[in-house]
């Protein structure tokens, strides 16, 4: 998020700066879950497993990742797959 200054920011203190500001946190993180205690933070966090960050692996799952984003609950951890 470089216009936001955050570019650089790592793991815990970013998912810290993001609980502060939003309701939920998307990555493509696979080992996110095991890297920090999710359930201190007030974020939801939704992993999007797909091939790459291309618009083309990632634009199918847009109406799965929209879905979860309006159901899932703060300190939750939520998966969209292909």
């Amino acid at each position: 998020m470089p216009q936001s200054g955050w570019a650089g920011i790592k793991n815990g203190k970013l998912l810290a700066l993001a609980a502060s500001q939003f309701d939920a946190f998307l990555t493509m993180d696979q080992n996110l879950e095991y890297q920090q205690n999710l359930a201190t933070l007030p974020i939801a966090v939704l992993i999007v497993e797909a091939v790459s960050n291309r618009m083309e692996h990632l634009t199918p799952l847009v109406p799965s990742i929209l879905r979860e984003i309006n159901r899932i609950s703060p300190r939750t951890l939520r998966r969209v797959a292909a």
